[in-house]
């Protein structure tokens, strides 16, 4: 309908809740309704990213992930529908309100503002680590100490192309779709031979809807754990649901969880996304980075002997991601979707490391989860500068800010597992003996 006609519509929160489904989704940016149905599949964060917020006000996810809003509402106008009628409660628009000013405050302080030497640095000393690694091999021969030394050094140069990429996958390094679309083609593709659009399809929603269950990817570990309060509760009752032993989840962890996340799920996942989506650059881009596996290595090793030697530089990699990407959120609420306002959301999903040179470097600066997640597109040597504000607006709204020491954070992980796995075997026996 015409732009003037959608203006005089009003809608009711309660109606606007109603239209989840896929033939008709809307969503509610700025007390605009938006009917996002037909749009959605164009989406360039994917169609699953708008279904998150389907019957619910998206304004704060717009605005964190959308820099160049003026752009954005282009593309959205002839999307209206309506206006919100009804008003939400006063403590709720505040919050809103007192985030909106700090995202503002936050920009006129340039914090959205890249180094671009720093992150120069950043790709060069990955450049440096994997070039030393080879050399290793290369000029001091195969024997068990340079092997050694070389796969710590690629592992390692891998772990901090983890970081990089994700720098440029959510823009905060030229906020330009192009140039950072470019780089982080290059730092996820052919430095680590996956697929980009796989993890921009998986993280974007992790983002939008951090430990919510059935939303975000991170969070669908079934059936090989069970995480948070409910999720081992409904699984217990669920008669559909095989048996596994779940009370010892924190133990079996060690075996199947950080040394074969990135060698064997995540390799068969990126690939079957790539194929199955038909991302060809993806695909020539990780042909790439294989073939340059077998003229480097092969050679030096052979060619199993080249696989291997891959294998187990993503293995090693594999426990490093693994530990500090659930070190800020295994430990934290995980719950069904209860469309909290943006700042609640994230500080329930998600807790701070403390702040330190290793733990900066070590984490890709993801210590400062929090910070991340409130402003995705933020650089990340800027969170620090921005983590009293956010502790101090935490406190306004008697919202917990957690910071933790690194050792700490980690032993939390098994801790949250082992009590999750508690729940269930408590919650299966009750079920059954019934």
């Amino acid at each position: 309908q015409p732009p003037t006609a959608a203006m005089s519509n009003e809608f009711s929160r309660e109606e606007i809740r109603s239209h989840t489904s896929p033939d008709s989704r809307w969503l509610v940016v700025d007390n605009a309704v938006y009917d996002v149905s037909r749009w959605a599949q164009k989406h360039p964060g994917g169609s699953r990213l708008l279904s998150h917020y389907a019957g619910q006000d998206a304004t704060e996810a717009f605005r964190a992930f959308h820099l160049d809003q003026s752009t954005v509402a282009k593309w959205l106008a002839p999307l209206r529908i309506g206006r919100v009628c009804s008003n939400d409660p006063e403590r709720l628009v505040a919050m809103r309100t007192d985030f909106e000013r700090l995202r503002k405050d936050a920009q006129a302080r340039g914090l959205f503002k890249p180094s671009l030497v720093f992150y120069a640095l950043m790709l060069a000393h990955i450049f440096a680590l994997e070039a030393i690694a080879y050399a290793c091999l290369r000029f001091w021969g195969t024997g068990w100490l340079p092997y050694i030394v070389a796969l710590c050094l690629y592992a390692t140069a891998q772990s901090q192309a983890s970081w990089l990429q994700h720098d440029f996958g959510h823009l905060s390094v030229f906020h330009n779709r192009r140039w950072d679309g470019w780089l982080h083609q290059l730092t996820m593709s052919y430095f680590k031979g996956a697929s980009a659009h796989w993890w921009k399809h998986l993280h974007y929603q992790h983002h939008s809807k951090p430990n919510v269950m059935n939303k975000d990817p991170d969070v669908r570990i079934q059936p090989l754990f069970v995480v948070g309060k409910t999720m081992p509760k409904e699984t217990a009752a669920n008669p559909k649901s095989p048996y596994v032993p779940y009370h010892f989840q924190h133990r079996y962890f060690f075996a199947i969880g950080p040394p074969l996340l990135f060698p064997v799920y995540f390799q068969i996942a990126t690939f079957r996304h790539a194929l199955s989506r038909r991302c060809y650059v993806d695909l020539a881009c990780m042909a790439l980075f294989f073939a340059k596996i077998v003229v480097l290595y092969r050679p030096l090793l052979g060619l199993g002997g080249a696989f291997l030697y891959y294998f187990l530089v993503r293995m090693i990699e594999s426990h490093w991601f693994t530990w500090v990407s659930q070190s800020n959120h295994i430990p934290m609420e995980i719950e069904h979707d209860r469309a909290e306002p943006w700042l609640a959301l994230q500080l329930h999903a998600t807790c701070d490391i403390e702040k330190s040179p290793f733990n900066d470097w070590f984490t890709g600066h993801l210590n400062f989860q929090i910070e991340h997640h409130l402003f995705p597109t933020m650089p990340r040597h800027n969170y620090y500068k921005i983590q009293p504000d956010v502790q101090h607006l935490c406190q306004k709204y008697g919202i917990r800010h957690e910071i933790k020491p690194l050792w700490r954070a980690f032993c939390d992980v098994i801790g949250s597992l082992r009590h999750s796995g508690e729940i269930w075997h408590a919650a299966y026996h009750a079920h059954h003996m019934d």
